[in-house]
């Protein structure tokens, strides 16, 4: 973060100066919204959530070294040389102060938001983009209300592009977070299921997707997914110029000849308005064409050379518990997409564990959130996908997990099994830590099973382990 004065922050957020200091020149290099994470010079914001109050741990944080706070309160005692700024909400002057940090950089924003994919896009933009330029982007699960303003107050001078993922789980949220950014391009990689229980439809999620576009100017540039039936509505429909992506024939940026080492790598030919160029995929999965045709696409429009794009392409890392491919000795690969699920991320997953090498394939599956009265089906349904992709064994753990174990038996797993707890899998998780083996590990956020990849590496045999 750059230096902000105490007089800038003051005009930022609007705020009253409590306390009795009174040097406006002093300087916050730093924004934090929580008291155990800091540096000397931070400005701390405490946030009022349903569970917690950061107003608690103002005195902490003070006394830890952060040169002032924002506060919605007014103080029974004030700390020597600190300062305290008064404010009607804290939270909404995260925002104000995101917003007026934000105004400071003249550079690209490049806005992503979708249903499925959009980390990894989001990744894949900033690996190629990174070819040519300082790239900020955002950190982990940085997607939300909070997230997102905190990812603009990381940047720096020296950022010549950001890159910032929009997430969502309710109408509005899109349209907050995008006249937050103000993206001078703007990409959508799909529509699909996630957190239809809160919108009520596919529809619904779509109209929340597209808020994102009345905050572009008529110059800007819109760059979606062509294969996309929802998103191909809006052919012609939108004032700025759209480019679009995908696999059909007479769309701008498609991706041919695709060809998979089973290991880590796939190949294809990627075509754009500019040429033609064979370019190396570091991930696996028919999936990764969309994000990285998208990142072909802003990469063009951003001035990189074939050379910077094809290099970009090759540098992509995925972000943590996103399809992470852990290889240990004796042929034992454990993929790791324990980050969240959906349906469609599970089609994809699926999927990769199909052409996935290993003479044994394992799906060990949990419970998919948030996808209302039709959940029961989902779940049936993402059964079927694993025993279409050739699923060896699949091992179903949680509530609703039971029913992918059973629509992937009526698909044709005989070796398909449910448990309600990872403490009850345990003997069955462990039968399949063996040479040869390719296992999947994927269900949503709130089942945590980055455990369960963690219990695999533990008995994966010592001299097996990498």
């Amino acid at each position: 973060m750059e230096r902000l004065t105490l007089r800038q922050l003051l005009e930022a957020v609007g705020g009253t100066l409590l306390g009795g200091y009174d040097d406006l020149d002093t300087t916050v290099t730093q924004v934090s919204t929580d008291s155990r994470e800091f540096t000397q010079g931070s400005l701390f914001i405490p946030l009022q959530g349903e569970r917690f109050d950061g107003h608690s741990y103002i005195n902490a944080a003070l006394e830890g070294g952060c040169s002032g706070c924002l506060t919605a309160r007014d103080r029974e005692s004030y700390l020597p040389g600190k300062f305290y700024i008064k404010v009607r909400s804290t939270h909404r002057a995260l925002w104000e102060l995101a917003r007026y940090y934000r105004q400071r950089f003249d550079i690209p924003f490049v806005a992503v938001t979708g249903s499925v994919g959009k980390t990894t896009a989001k990744d894949m933009i900033a690996a190629v983009l990174g070819a040519k330029y300082k790239v900020h982007k955002t950190e982990g699960n940085f997607n939300n209300e909070i997230g997102v303003p905190l990812t603009l107050m990381k940047l720096e001078r020296e950022h010549q592009v950001c890159v910032v993922e929009l997430g969502m789980d309710h109408a509005g949220e899109i349209d907050n977070l995008a006249r937050l950014v103000e993206p001078d391009i703007a990409l959508i990689t799909n529509i699909g299921d996630a957190h239809i229980e809160n919108l009520g439809s596919r529809e619904a999620i779509f109209q929340a997707k597209c808020e994102m576009f009345s905050h572009l100017e008529d110059g800007d540039v819109v760059i979606l997914n062509g294969d996309d039936p929802m998103l191909t509505s809006l052919r012609g429909k939108l004032p700025q110029r759209t480019l679009w992506v995908g696999q059909k024939a007479g769309l701008d940026y498609t991706a041919r000849d695709l060809d998979s080492d089973g290991l880590s790598c796939m190949t294809c030919r990627i075509k754009t308005p500019k040429g033609q160029f064979q370019a190396d995929i570091p991930a696996l999965g028919e999936h990764m064409v969309y994000p990285t045709l998208l990142a072909v696409a802003v990469g063009e429009e951003l001035g990189l050379a074939v050379d910077e794009i094809i290099q970009g392409i090759g540098a992509f890392l995925p972000t943590k518990m996103r399809m992470n491919i852990l290889r240990c000795s004796g042929d034992i690969v454990i993929l790791n997409d324990a980050y969240n699920a959906n349906p469609q991320s599970m089609r994809a997953a699926a999927a990769v564990l199909g052409v996935a090498s290993g003479h044994r394939k394992v799906a060990v599956v949990g419970d998919m959130k948030e996808l209302g009265p039709n959940s029961e089906q989902f779940h049936r349904t993402v059964g079927g996908y694993f025993a279409a992709a050739g699923t060896d064994r699949l091992i179903a753990i949680g509530d609703l997990a039971r029913f992918i174990a059973e629509g992937a038996k009526q698909g044709g797993v005989e070796q398909a099994s449910y448990y309600h707890t990872l403490e009850e899998a345990r003997d069955a998780l462990l039968r399949e830590v063996r040479s040869g083996v390719t296992i999947l590990v994927k269900a949503s956020r709130s089942m945590a099973f980055e455990r369960i990849v963690d219990f695999l590496l533990e008995h994966v045999p010592e001299q097996n382990r990498d």
